[in-house]
């Protein structure tokens, strides 16, 4: 099987998981990019405020995404972009959350995406004194990009993963994973419980 993924990102207006204000994906068949896009996105309500710490690290202000799509409207072009592509993330655990929380939100169904995080496979197949994603991208030739802008980082993770199956010598995500020595994951969503009530 070809070395196929779809890299993603997301940034998030404050502390809430569901808070996703951005994205950024990138597509990887055989090993090359060869499509990226991203967009801003009006946080769910009630998870729509931007907090400064936020607005610092990734420089998305509340008047930037006044007129930007809801979560709901571009769900349906995110999971258009990945197709069945499995995801992969620089700390994946974030991202993958980011897309459940929002979904939870917003009562839209989550797509039950197989996902892979080159934060663990970079801990496995590198030597570093941080594995902060701007290292890891350097070490696999991907040096001096915009951090925290959301397309940006998911193409400084697509190429960490890119480098580091060329270094394992394999040519697919779970090889990589397999020799890496870390999972393959999937999204769980957990139905809401049936409440009975008995009539007594």
């Amino acid at each position: 099987m070809p070395l196929d993924f779809t890299a993603i990102d997301f940034e998030t207006a404050n502390s809430s998981s569901a808070s996703a204000c951005a994205v950024g994906l990138v597509r990887v068949r055989g090993g090359e990019v060869v499509d990226k896009t991203g967009w801003l996105i009006r946080p769910p309500a009630g998870h729509d405020v931007f907090f400064e710490l936020n607005t610092r690290i990734h420089g998305i202000r509340a008047e930037d995404v006044r007129h930007a799509a809801t979560w709901t409207r571009q769900l349906v072009d995110l999971a258009a972009f990945a197709g069945d592509d499995v995801l992969v993330a620089h700390n994946a655990g974030f991202d993958m959350a980011v897309l459940k929380r929002a979904c939870e939100a917003t009562g839209d169904d989550c797509p039950p995406y197989r996902y892979a995080c080159s934060l663990q496979v970079a801990r496995k197949v590198y030597s570093l004194e941080s594995y902060r994603l701007p290292f890891v991208a350097a070490e696999a030739g991907f040096p001096d990009f915009p951090h925290h802008n959301a397309t940006a980082d998911a193409l400084a993770c697509a190429h960490v993963m890119v480098d580091a199956a060329r270094r394992l010598g394999v040519d697919d995500i779970d090889a990589l994973a397999g020799a890496a020595g870390v999972r393959v994951s999937q999204i769980t969503v957990t139905e809401p419980p049936v409440v009975t009530f008995a009539v007594a």
